[in-house]
């Protein structure tokens, strides 16, 4: 017992989503997952994106010495 309820809050999200348009409401959803609006950063995460770019800073401008694209 107790199905009616469940299948009718199913067949009503069903249908918002059907004839909703297409629109996601990203605000509602970040606040029903829990997810704040600041992502704060670590300095392990920029001492990580420093080491890498000075590793393949080089590689940015690289250009192949006969011309040739491969």
């Amino acid at each position: 017992m107790g199905r009616g309820r469940a299948k009718a809050k199913q067949v009503k999200v069903a249908r918002q989503l059907k004839y909703n348009g297409g629109h996601t409401d990203l605000d509602r959803l970040s606040d029903e997952l829990g997810v704040s609006s600041a992502r704060p950063t670590t300095e392990v995460e920029d001492s990580i994106d420093e080491e890498l770019l000075d590793k393949y800073a080089d590689y940015a401008d690289y250009q192949p010495k006969d011309g040739s694209a491969g």
